[in-house]
């Protein structure tokens, strides 16, 4: 299935991104998490180092669009199929770097695509 990488993942159970990798890992998909801390969600181990992934099919973003220039190039760099801009991370400015990188954007919440389907 597809890979996806849960960018800004969180160890605070009311956020978004957590919720994410826990529906993500009920729905089999193989998920890997960074974030600022490390620790453990529903088995995924999150990383605080991006060199460690490789492989990657989605990112799905939990970062504001202003955190988010800093890791332009090394998200760039693990050259994934798809960046999903979840609600809050949109970015019109880094939608145009991907695009021409040959990234699909999607401007969607990970969370309504795995409940409805169409991950």
């Amino acid at each position: 299935m597809k890979k996806t990488l849960v960018f800004g993942a969180s160890l605070k159970p009311n956020r978004y991104s957590n919720l994410a990798i826990r529906r993500l890992v009920d729905s089999g998909i193989e998920t890997l998490a960074y974030g600022l801390s490390e620790g453990v969600i529903s088995g995924v181990n999150i990383s605080n180092n991006l060199y460690k992934f490789s492989d990657i099919h989605t990112i799905t973003l939990y970062i504001n669009p202003k955190r988010q220039e800093e890791y332009y190039n090394s998200i760039i760099s693990l050259a994934p199929k798809r960046v999903i801009f979840n609600p809050g991370t949109e970015n019109p400015e880094f939608y145009k770097l991907l695009e021409n990188s040959g990234i699909e954007v999607d401007i969607a919440c990970t969370l309504v695509l795995l409940g409805t389907g169409q991950y």
